[in-house]
C-alpha cells in the first residue's frame, strides 16, 4: 500500500490539472479515508512500547532478547552445541517466491557484552526460500525449505554457510502455511517433521535410485545416522513438540493441541483399517481463548459475510472471528530449569490472530492412553500472555541452554494469506507492513534477573556428554544425546550402560537406553531390564524396543495389564508384531479389559493377529462376552468384519462366517453389526463390490439370508 501524504496528493493534482478547489476536496477526502484505514489498522510500536502492551501472568515477566535491526520476521530459533543462537527469518510471507529467489535468511545472533541482549548479528545463509524450521546436526543445520529439506554448514569458520546440500526433495510448496516444517529430534533417535498431509513424491538424496515416497495424508520422520525415512501419523501444521517419553503433539490453525496417538507404522501394518485418523484433540476446554484485542476489521467483516452465506444456505455452521483459536501455532513443551518446576512439561501454544500465548498442563487419563490438557487454575479466565498491541504475532518458542523460554514475535500488521481475503477488503491492506521488524522475548520469573550460561558441548569429551544426560535442563540432555549419536564413540558404552542401570532419574535412564540403541549397543538383557522399570515412560519405550527380540514376548504378554494405560496400549501394539496362540489370547484380553476405549480397539485390529478369525474365536469361547450387547462391542464386531471383508482371503472369510453362525453371536444386533461391517469391507475391493451390492445393507432385516449368500459366493 502506498503511503498517503499531502505532498503526494498535491503532486497528483498538478499532474491532472485539478483546480485548487478540486485538489483541496480530493485532499480532504483521501485524508479522511486514510484516517479511517489507520483506525482500522493501527501502526507499529517500538520494541519498548510494544513490551508495555504485554500482560504476563502473575509472577512472570518478559525481557527483550533481540529486535530489529538484528532480527526480522523470526520463525525459528535454535541454539547449537556452543550456545550460538540461529534464527530463521521469513520476510517473503505471505507471498510465494521461486526457489532461490526469495529473501529468507538464517542469522547468527550475538550478545557481545554479555548483558543477555543481542547487539550483533551475522547472516549465516541467504536466499533460503520458504525456510520454516531447523535442527543442529554434525556442526551444521538441517533446514526445512519446501520443496526441500536442506543441510547447511560453515566449513571454514567464518560464520557463513558455504555448503548447501539437498537431503530430501519433492515436498508440497504452493502454500507457505501448509508446508514441511517443525523439525524435532525425538528421544528415539528419529527426526520428526510436520507435512500438513500434503501430497508430494519425496526422494532422499542418499538413495537416488529408490522409488519416491508419496507423503499425502501423513507427517514423516527420518534418521540420517541410518539413512531411513518413513511416514508418520499426522497431519500437523506449524508447531510440533515431543515430550520426555516420545509422545508427539502438534498444532493446526483452529485446533491448538493434538496428540498423535498411534504411530503410522502400526496403523499401516495392513491396508484395511476402517479409520484413517489416529490423532486427537486432547484439550478439556475446547478451542476457546481469551482474546483481549478486537478482531481485525477484515477478519470481522469476512466472518460476518460467510456467516450470512451459511444462514442463507441453511447450513448449521458458524465461523468465529474472535475468542476461538484460528491461528494456533508453535506448540512447545517447556523442559528447561530457569522457571519454576510447575512449568516443566507444560505446553505453550500461540495464536497469531489473537496476539496471545496459551498454556496447557498435561496429565495422564485414568481411562485412556491419551493425555489430557487442562488450563492452570490461575488461567481459567485469561491467557498466560496477551497483548493489546495488534502487531504482536507470536509464532513459536524455543528453550535455551540457559533454561529460559524464548518467544518469537513475527511482528506484522497482518498475518494471513491474501488468497483467503475478499478483494475489496484486501485492497486496503499492506501484507508486507512489518517485514522490516521482528522481536524475540525471554520469559523470566517476575523477581528474577537473567542468569546467562557459557556452553561448549562441542569440545566436551564423550564421558562428559554422558554426564550431561543427567542435566536437569532438557536442552543439555537432548544435545548431549544428539552429539553422542553423531560421534558414534563406542568407548562410552560402558558408562552409558552404568547410567541406564543406576540413574535415579527416569528421563536419564531413557536417554541412556536410546543412546545405546544409536550406538548399536542395545542387548536383549538391557531391553528386558527396561520392561521392569519403575517409570511408565521407560517401560513403554522398552516395549517398542522389545519388538526386536522375540524372546521378550513372555514379558510383553502380561504388560497388557500394566497399570499405565499408555504402557498397556503399547503392549497391545507391539504384541501385534508377533504371531501365535498366546498373542491372540493376550489381544483378546485387551479387548475384554479395555475394549470400551476406541484407541485400544484400534491398537488390536491394526495387526494381522488382532484382525483375524482367531481373535473372534477367542472371545466367543468366553460365553459371557457377547451376552451384553454394549455399543462398543458392536463397534468392535463391525470394524473386525470390515477388515475381514476388505481383506477377502476366502479361507479366512469362510471361517469367519462359520464363527459368526455360533450361538454366542446369534443376537440380532451382533449379526447386523457383522453384516454391515462385511458389506463395507467388501465394497473397498473392486473384485467384491458386486457381492457387496447383493447384500441387504439397507434394512438388515434378513441377516441370515445375507450370510447364506456370502457362503455361497
Amino acid at each position: 500500500m502506498r503511503k498517503i501524504t499531502s505532498s503526494y496528493i498535491i503532486k497528483q493534482g498538478m499532474k491532472t490539472n485539478f483546480n485548487g478547489r478540486s485538489a483541496i476536496l480530493l485532499l480532504t477526502f483521501i485524508l479522511l479515508a486514510g484516517n479511517s484505514i489507520a483506525q482500522r489498522y493501527p501502526g507499529p510500536l517500538s520494541p519498548e512500547e510494544s513490551m508495555k502492551k504485554l500482560n504476563v501472568a502473575k509472577g512472570y515477566k518478559v525481557s527483550l532478547f533481540a529486535s530489529e535491526p538484528h532480527v526480522f520476521d523470526p520463525v525459528s530459533l535454535e541454539f547449537d552445541e556452543q550456545g550460538n543462537a540461529y534464527v530463521i527469518e521469513m520476510p517473503d510471507y505471505p507471498y510465494e517466491v521461486e526457489p532461490g529467489k526469495g529473501h529468507g535468511r538464517i542469522r547468527i545472533l550475538k550478545d557481545t557484552d554479555g548483558d543477555g541482549k543481542i547487539d550483533q548479528s551475522i547472516i549465516f545463509a541467504e536466499n533460503v526460500t520458504e525456510a520454516t524450521s531447523m535442527l543442529p546436526w554434525k556442526g551444521g543445520l538441517i533446514v526445512t525449505a519446501a520443496p526441500n529439506i536442506l543441510y547447511l554448514k560453515d566449513t571454514n569458520g567464518d560464520g557463513k554457510s558455504d555448503t548447501r546440500e539437498i537431503l530430501f526433495s519433492g515436498f508440497f510448496q504452493n502454500n507457505s502455511e501448509a508446508q514441511v516444517t517443525s523439525l524435532k529430534l525425538g528421544i528415539d533417535n528419529w527426526i520428526y517433521a510436520n507435512n500438513r498431509g500434503q501430497s508430494g513424491k519425496v526422494i532422499y538424496s542418499k538413495s537416488p535410485g529408490a522409488t519416491p515416497v508419496e507423503v499425502r495424508g501423513a507427517d514423516f520422520r527420518f534418521r540420517l545416522d541410518r539413512d531411513v525415512f518413513e511416514l508418520e501419523t499426522g497431519p500437523g501444521q506449524f508447531g510440533q513438540t515431543i515430550d520426555d517419553w516420545g509422545h508427539r503433539f502438534f498444532t493446526e490453525n483452529s485446533i491448538h493441541l493434538q496428540q498423535a496417538v498411534i504411530p503410522w507404522r502400526y496403523t499401516h501394518r495392513h491396508a484395511f483399517m476402517p479409520s484413517s485418523k489416529f490423532n486427537v484433540t486432547i484439550t478439556d476446554h475446547e478451542e476457546i481463548m481469551f482474546q483481549e484485542i478486537p478482531p481485525a476489521y477484515w477478519r470481522s467483516e469476512r466472518s460476518a459475510r460467510r456467516n450470512r452465506m451459511f444462514k442463507e444456505a441453511n447450513l448449521n455452521r458458524i465461523e468465529w472471528a474472535e475468542d476461538h483459536f484460528t491461528g494456533a501455532s508453535g506448540g512447545t513443551i517447556y523442559n528447561g530449569d530457569a522457571l519454576p518446576q510447575e512449568f516443566y512439561g507444560n505446553i505453550f501454544t500461540t495464536d497469531v490472530s489473537g496476539s496471545l500465548i496459551h498454556r496447557d498442563i498435561l496429565s495422564p487419563s485414568e481411562t485412556s492412553p491419551v493425555l489430557v490438557a487442562k488450563r492452570a487454575e490461575s488461567e481459567k479466565n485469561r491467557e498466560f500472555i496477551y497483548s493489546t498491541d495488534t502487531w504482536f504475532r507470536p509464532v513459536t518458542f524455543s528453550v535455551g541452554p540457559d533454561g529460559y523460554l524464548y518467544i518469537l514475535d513475527y511482528y506484522r500488521q497482518h498475518i494471513e494469506t491474501p488468497v483467503s481475503i475478499p478483494d475489496d477488503l484486501k485492497a486496503e491492506m499492506d501484507f508486507m507492513a512489518g517485514s522490516d521488524m521482528g522481536r524475540i522475548y525471554r520469559l523470566l520469573p517476575e523477581n528474577g534477573t537473567y542468569q546467562g550460561v557459557k556452553v561448549d558441548l562441542k569440545n566436551a569429551t564423550g564421558l562428559q556428554l554422558v554426564d550431561y544426560l543427567s542435566h536437569k535442563n532438557g536442552w543439555y540432555r537432548s544435545n548431549a544425546h544428539r552429539l553422542l549419536l553423531e560421534r558414534q564413540d563406542k568407548t562410552v558404552i560402558p558408562a552409558v550402560i552404568s547410567l541406564f542401570s543406576n540413574s535415579p532419574d527416569a528421563r536419564t535412564r531413557l536417554h541412556a537406553l536410546y543412546v545405546l540403541e544409536g550406538l548399536d549397543a542395545l542387548t536383549e538383557k538391557i531391553v528386558k531390564k527396561s520392561l521392569l522399570d519403575s517409570e511408565p515412560g521407560v517401560r513403554e519405550n522398552g516395549i517398542i524396543l522389545a519388538e526386536r527380540y522375540p524372546k521378550t514376548i513372555k514379558l510383553l504378554i502380561p504388560m497388557v495389564n500394566d497399570p499405565s494405560k499408555r504402557v498397556a496400549m503399547q503392549a497391545a501394539l507391539s504384541l501385534g508384531q508377533f504371531k501365535g496362540k498366546k498373542v491372540i489370547e493376550a489381544l483378546a484380553e485387551v479387548i475384554r479389559k479395555y475394549g470400551q476405549n476406541d484407541w485400544f480397539r484400534s491398537a488390536v485390529i491394526s495387526s494381522e493377529a488382532g484382525s483375524s478369525v482367531e481373535i473372534l474365536n477367542s472371545l466367543v469361547q468366553d460365553n459371557t462376552f457377547f451376552s451384553n450387547e454394549e455399543s462398543w462391542k458392536l463397534s468392535f464386531i463391525q470394524d473386525l468384519s470390515n477388515i475381514i471383508g476388505a481383506r477377502y482371503n476366502k479361507e479366512q472369510f469362510l471361517a469367519y462366517l462359520s464363527t459368526l453362525s455360533s450361538e454366542a453371536l446369534s443376537a440380532a444386533n451382533v449379526q447386523q453389526a457383522a453384516l454391515k461391517g462385511l458389506k463395507a469391507g467388501l465394497n473397498k475391493n473392486e473384485s467384491t463390490k458386486e457381492l457387496a451390492g447383493q447384500l441387504n445393507a439397507g434394512s438388515m432385516q434378513d441377516v441370515s439370508a445375507g450370510f447364506q449368500l456370502l457362503r455361497k459366493k
